[in-house]
């Protein structure tokens, strides 16, 4: 059992990431509403690359992943940003265009090869029972 001591500190901790994400997402995107040129670049990079090292933290936390590994919200993401991806591209254009259909591209690869491991797992794990049933000498 855990000290409320160490409850404590892991509030403190998941509540500190959470703020990291959510300024890291705010200075990305709001960066070029107030300020201008490189400023501007490197507050949009530096708070992506913030919002990104947070984020694959909060993703590791046992609730999170067991959430992001189902088949519902895989399905959601692989669907969602790869639309994004698409209309990205041709809305942005450009340069730009590439990069944003890009980065959303590879988020929908990835919730596409987790449901291609989730449906491999399971098919072995299916395999493994049918066999299981076969060797028992009551079935």
């Amino acid at each position: 059992m855990s000290s409320p001591r160490t409850s404590g500190k892991s509030l403190f901790a998941n509540l500190l990431l959470w703020i990291f994400f959510a300024g890291g997402l705010a200075a990305s995107a709001g960066a070029g509403s107030v300020l201008d040129g490189t400023q501007k670049d490197v507050a949009t990079y530096a708070g992506g690359v913030v919002a990104l090292i947070a984020g694959s933290r909060i993703a590791r936390k046992p609730r999170i992943a067991a959430f992001l590994s189902r088949p519902g919200t895989l399905w959601f993401l692989f669907l969602f940003n790869g639309g994004m991806a698409v209309t990205l591209y041709f809305v942005l254009g450009g340069t730009d265009g590439i990069i944003a259909a890009s980065a959303m591209g590879v988020v929908s690869l990835g919730a596409a090869g987790g449901l291609v491991a989730g449906r491999r797992k399971r098919a072995e794990a299916a395999a493994a029972q049918r066999s299981a049933v076969r060797t028992t000498p009551w079935a």
